[in-house]
This record gives C-alpha cells, sequence and structure tokens, in this order.
C-alpha cells in the first residue's frame, strides 16, 4: 500500500507512459503545440488527481481534496438554484463514506466508470458525440489504474 505520495508518483510514471502513446497519434500530431502543451499538462493533473481517488473512503489527503471540491461544486449548483443536482450530488458525496476501505472505490468497475462524467458532460453539452474529453478521461482511468496497481489490488495471486 502506497502512501500519497507514491501514488502521486507512481501515477506520473503511468501518465507519462499514457503521453507518450496519445502524443504518436495522429490526432495529437494534428493539434497545435500550445494546445498539446495544455492537453498533456491536464491529463497528467488529472491522472495524479483520480490516483488519489480510491482512498476518499479513508481519511486520507485525496478524501480532503475531494471533499473540498465536493463542496465547492455542490455550493456553486445551490448559488445557481440548481437545488435537485445538488441534492443528487450530495447523496453521491456520501457513498464513499459509508462503504468500508478497499471496497467499490478500489474496483476496476469504478476505475471505469467513476471518471467518465469526463466524457459524457462534453457530449452533453454540445448534444452530440465529441470526443473533447477522451486525453482527460484515459488520464483519469490510468491513474486510477495505478493506484490499484500500487495497492495490489490488480495481478495479484489468489
Amino acid at each position: 500500500m502506497a502512501s500519497h505520495r507514491g501514488h502521486i508518483s507512481i501515477a506520473l510514471c503511468f501518465g507519462v507512459a499514457l503521453l507518450f502513446v496519445l502524443g504518436s497519434t495522429a490526432a495529437a500530431a494534428a493539434m497545435p503545440m500550445p494546445r498539446r502543451a495544455l492537453t498533456a499538462v491536464g491529463t497528467l493533473w488529472t491522472g495524479v488527481i483520480f490516483a488519489l481517488f480510491p482512498d476518499v473512503d479513508i481519511k486520507s489527503r485525496g478524501q480532503m481534496l475531494f471533499y473540498r471540491l465536493f463542496i465547492g461544486l455542490d455550493v456553486v449548483l445551490i448559488a445557481t438554484g440548481q437545488f435537485a443536482v445538488a441534492a443528487y450530488f450530495g447523496l453521491l458525496a456520501l457513498l464513499p463514506i459509508v462503504s468500508r476501505h478497499r471496497g467499490w472505490t478500489h474496483s476496476v468497475a469504478a476505475m471505469l466508470l467513476v471518471p467518465s462524467p469526463i466524457l459524457a458532460v462534453p457530449m452533453y453539452l454540445a448534444g452530440a458525440p465529441v470526443l473533447d474529453g477522451l486525453p482527460f478521461y484515459l488520464g483519469a482511468v490510468t491513474g486510477y489504474f495505478s493506484h490499484l496497481v500500487a495497492d495490489g489490488m490488480l495481478f495479484r495471486r489468489r
């Protein structure tokens, strides 16, 4: 089991490998250099953040970070009059706290589903299938994956 520093370091290693793969695609080559650099930094940052997420179910740096983000988003939703969305979001934010450590937050299904709003929200806002969030989704999944690997939740003997 790694500390938050260990999870960050491992996520950066996995993230750099992902950037190498993504950088070799034709889509990345067609992107202007400033946008490519911003996407790379954003993808790495997203990976690091999601490498900390699985430990949101215990007292940790990840929990502190995510619950501050949850509160901030909930305040924005309430301030903009989106009370129903704020209520559902608040309910979802409680789920990790009421589950056991290394429960659902340390699963492959969560690794794929928790970051899915990164893909879904741009599509919802555009009203059409767009892949603007794909590099960030892949960064999030890669960071989450690095956490599961570091904790020994994958590739272990039974």
